[in-house]
């Protein structure tokens, strides 16, 4: 792959559900360990956003690219596009009869054919990286919403994925959980991994994001740097939305 070839492309992506046109026209790139984070009024389209980048919503229009590739319509290129992109929603989506270790080594033994032994190792290194280690034998529902979370981000990172999509990933959570979600999120974009995060915690937009992309009615209204998105936003769209969450 050419070196400064983005990672992610989507170039005139539109999207209707019915008579609702829900992506108009939309052209973002993300460049590899680049952080963008999408924020925006609900019902402006940032979801089908980050669901059409691995297809789980296909567009009607434009065409979106993942590695150089346009994305496959079904089948095993499908299934591999969608092990290389990492996805954690806003409900855990874990396997409520499969232990947490089963859950994360699940995709690899599966999936990417690893033996099981090697699946298992980086399993529990990865659940010790998110600090839930001695939950590994345990099911879905004898765990917390936060450590159910980051069960589910342990399992996305399981598969070595190139980028990770993360769509509304705390909006489920109790307050007290929502930090310790997004502290494992910022330790992700520290050490360089492709994000591309939908969420309403303009505290990690800040602090985490390299990008803060602005979506109103199914566009993509404006983009730039946190600093400069919060310091100073240029469209009336983002200060009107800026005025009502930030409380100053």
């Amino acid at each position: 792959m050419a070196a400064g070839q983005p990672l992610i492309v989507l170039d005139a992506v539109n999207k209707w559900f019915g008579p609702l046109h829900v992506l108009q026209d939309v052209s973002l790139s993300v460049d590899r360990g680049e952080v963008v984070v999408v924020i925006g009024p609900s019902g402006s389209g940032k979801s089908t956003l980050c669901r059409a980048i691995n297809r789980l919503e296909p567009i009607n229009s434009g065409t979106i690219t993942f590695d150089g590739n346009p994305l496959p319509a079904e089948g095993r290129a499908l299934a591999r596009l969608r092990s290389d992109v990492g996805m954690v929603f806003q409900s855990f989506n874990l396997f409520a009869h499969k232990t947490i270790l089963q859950n994360v080594t699940l995709g690899p033994i599966k999936v990417r054919k690893e033996r099981p032994s090697v699946a298992r190792d980086r399993a529990m290194a990865l659940l010790d990286r998110v600090g839930i280690a001695s939950q590994a034998d345990k099911y879905p529902a004898q765990l917390s919403g936060g450590q159910q979370q980051r069960a589910a981000i342990a399992r996305a990172l399981a598969m070595q994925p190139k980028a990770m999509l993360f769509d509304e990933p705390t909006s489920a959570l109790d307050p007290e959980m929502v930090g310790e979600v997004l502290d494992v999120m910022t330790s992700l974009a520290r050490e360089g991994m492709t994000m591309v995060v939908v969420t309403h915690e303009m505290g990690f937009a800040r602090h985490a994001a390299n990008r803060v992309v602005f979506m109103a009615d199914g566009q993509l209204v404006e983009q730039a740097p946190p600093d400069e998105f919060f310091g100073s936003p240029k469209s009336e769209r983002a200060k009107d939305f800026l005025s009502k969450i930030l409380t100053h």
